[in-house]
């Protein structure tokens, strides 16, 4: 894998902020305080099966190979979640995704634009 350029090294950094936050978010808004043990990439608290998800989804925004030219995973021609985990992304990010506009603003602008 080629070094980033400085301006894809921060996207990166941000997507994989901006997708930890929204398992989070519905770590938060799904399962019992209690469970929250573990810590998320974005530093908040989540449940061990949400921290398996935030990791996942961590360890593939690092290795994304269209980093300088995707929009949205979504919209990527290349899908690199195994299928089981791709559906607890999109079931993450159909809860969170209303919710973030509220929770983290500018990240959920960000996200929406593309950017």
């Amino acid at each position: 894998m080629q070094q980033d350029t400085p301006k894809i090294a921060k996207r990166r950094a941000r997507e994989e902020k901006t997708i930890s936050q929204m398992v989070a978010q519905y770590c938060a808004g799904n399962h019992e305080r209690a469970s929250r043990t573990e810590i998320a990439v974005c530093g908040e608290a989540v449940c061990p099966e949400c921290a398996k998800l935030d990791e996942y989804a961590a360890l593939r925004t690092r290795r994304c190979r269209k980093m300088h030219v995707k929009t949205s995973c979504d919209a990527c021609e290349n899908h690199c979640y195994k299928p089981e985990m791709r559906e607890r992304i999109r079931q993450v990010m159909r809860y969170s995704g209303p919710r973030m506009i509220t929770r983290h603003p500018i990240a959920a602008i960000r996200h929406l634009l593309g950017r």
